[in-house]
């Protein structure tokens, strides 16, 4: 199987992932939108990234509450609801949904004993505080707990950098991963640490801005340029986008229709994917 067929394959179970997602949530009146690099595709290619390989999915967290509620027995045969709490090895602060009978094996999952399918990624976006300083240590509390979350699970992540920088960032995320492991019993921990930093108006008033606390490193929109949801065309289906579509991905990524060079095109293929129907992809030696 060469690398251009396995995306091709990938993209379409992806796809499938999605339309079961969108289903359940119109079932019960969860509002939901394409969300990051899956929303500019859809503006910019209509449909997938060329060279990406991944779905992500936003909702409020209201409405992710209830989608988790929901999704734990009420999706289609075939797929399956996961976070950290009901998927061992799982380090992030959003669900995925797989579907069953594949796998998507990549370092980080081999090395948390996750047995990943190839999935969809569901971020619930939460409003943030208004006074800066309180809102300063919502962002820190959060990408706090989600990095340690990641570090206690592998000591291989992906790091920002190449070269010598990033030689010496993958060298400090190994020992950052045996400190974690030694200091640390419970991986629960982490989640319950991440889920103090959604908002409280006990803590402090809450704005009209809002993110997904689980990649707050992006600038902050505001819920009035999401909602009301518009639609746009992904692979020749409508699916539920942010109404000011293009402020929201300008605020995410500035020229967000400008293509990026060759070099900076990045593919997330694994290091196996098992399609569950016999054919299995591996990156060649």
């Amino acid at each position: 199987m060469t690398d251009d067929s396995a995306l091709t394959q990938l993209k379409a179970v992806e796809l499938s992932i999605l339309n079961a997602v969108g289903s359940l949530c119109d079932k019960f009146g969860i509002k939901w939108w394409l969300d990051g690099g899956t929303c500019l595709g859809a503006m910019r290619h209509k449909g997938f990234i060329p060279w990406d390989d991944d779905i992500d999915i936003g909702m409020m967290r209201s409405d992710y509450a209830r989608f988790c509620s929901i999704a734990s027995t009420e999706l289609p045969d075939g797929y399956s609801f996961h976070d950290s709490r009901n998927s061992s090895g799982y380090a992030a602060m959003f669900c995925k949904v797989y579907k069953d009978g594949t796998r998507f094996e990549n370092q980080e999952g081999r090395d948390s004993g996750s047995a990943m399918g190839i999935f969809v990624d569901v971020f619930p976006y939460d409003y943030l505080y208004e006074e800066p300083e309180i809102r300063s240590r919502q962002l820190k509390l959060a990408l706090n707990a989600q990095r340690r979350s990641y570090l206690y699970h592998s000591g291989n992540i992906t790091v920002p950098h190449r070269g010598f920088l990033g030689f010496i960032e993958k060298a400090g995320c190994k020992a950052l991963h045996f400190i974690e492991r030694a200091s640390n019993k419970d991986p629960l921990e982490y989640q319950r640490q991440f889920n103090r930093a959604i908002p409280d108006s006990s803590v402090g008033a809450v704005g009209r801005k809002c993110l997904t606390l689980a990649w707050p490193n992006m600038n902050p929109v505001s819920v009035d340029d999401i909602f009301p949801l518009a639609q746009a065309e992904f692979e020749g289906e409508l699916y539920p986008v942010p109404r000011l579509t293009d402020k929201y991905l300008t605020t995410m990524y500035g020229d967000w229709r400008a293509i990026p060079k060759e070099e900076d095109r990045h593919t997330h293929l694994p290091l196996l994917i098992d399609f569950g129907n016999g054919e299995i992809w591996e990156p060649k030696k």
